[in-house]
Protein backbone atom coordinates (compact mmCIF):
# COMPACT_ATOMS: atom_id res chain seq x y z
CA UNK A 1 0.00 0.00 0.00
CA UNK A 2 1.58 3.10 -0.53
CA UNK A 3 1.84 6.36 1.59
CA UNK A 4 0.42 9.83 0.93
CA UNK A 5 3.45 12.31 0.18
CA UNK A 6 1.76 14.92 1.83
CA UNK A 7 0.29 15.45 5.44
CA UNK A 8 -3.56 17.09 6.85
CA UNK A 9 -2.65 20.77 7.56
CA UNK A 10 0.46 21.50 5.10
CA UNK A 11 0.61 23.82 2.29
CA UNK A 12 0.84 22.68 -0.69
CA UNK A 13 0.62 23.94 -4.83
CA UNK A 14 -2.65 22.71 -6.90
CA UNK A 15 -1.71 22.58 -10.55
CA UNK A 16 -4.98 21.05 -12.46
CA UNK A 17 -3.15 19.84 -15.64
CA UNK A 18 -4.79 19.38 -19.00
CA UNK A 19 -3.17 17.37 -21.18
CA UNK A 20 0.14 17.59 -19.55
CA UNK A 21 0.33 21.80 -19.10
CA UNK A 22 -0.19 23.31 -16.25
CA UNK A 23 -3.83 25.70 -16.35
CA UNK A 24 -3.10 27.51 -13.29
CA UNK A 25 -1.14 26.90 -9.71
CA UNK A 26 -2.98 27.52 -6.53
CA UNK A 27 -1.58 27.82 -2.62
CA UNK A 28 -3.89 25.22 -0.79
CA UNK A 29 -3.67 23.46 2.52
CA UNK A 30 -4.60 19.81 2.78
CA UNK A 31 -7.81 19.25 4.64
CA UNK A 32 -8.09 15.27 4.29
CA UNK A 33 -6.28 12.12 3.06
CA UNK A 34 -8.60 10.04 0.48
CA UNK A 35 -8.06 6.66 -0.79
CA UNK A 36 -7.08 6.25 -4.31
CA UNK A 37 -9.11 6.80 -7.33
CA UNK A 38 -10.32 3.94 -9.58
CA UNK A 39 -6.84 4.42 -11.80
CA UNK A 40 -4.75 4.46 -8.22
CA UNK A 41 -3.68 7.61 -8.07
CA UNK A 42 -3.78 8.78 -4.22
CA UNK A 43 -6.02 11.66 -3.49
CA UNK A 44 -6.36 14.30 -1.22
CA UNK A 45 -9.39 16.99 -0.25
CA UNK A 46 -8.16 20.47 -0.35
CA UNK A 47 -9.06 24.50 0.51
CA UNK A 48 -7.62 26.97 -1.86
CA UNK A 49 -5.98 29.81 0.02
CA UNK A 50 -7.23 32.40 -2.69
CA UNK A 51 -11.54 31.79 -2.28
CA UNK A 52 -11.72 28.96 0.53
CA UNK A 53 -12.79 26.60 -2.26
CA UNK A 54 -12.36 23.07 -1.31
CA UNK A 55 -12.08 20.29 -3.98
CA UNK A 56 -10.38 16.95 -4.54
CA UNK A 57 -6.86 16.74 -5.75
CA UNK A 58 -4.92 13.65 -6.93
CA UNK A 59 -1.32 13.37 -6.03
CA UNK A 60 0.35 14.22 -9.05
CA UNK A 61 -1.92 17.52 -9.18
CA UNK A 62 -0.19 18.72 -6.16
CA UNK A 63 3.61 20.28 -5.29
CA UNK A 64 5.17 21.16 -1.94
CA UNK A 65 5.25 24.42 -1.25
CA UNK A 66 7.74 26.41 -0.57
Amino acid sequence: MTKHKFTVGQSAVYAPGRMGHSVGRTSCKIVRLLPADNVGDLQYRIKCVADSSERIATENQLSASF
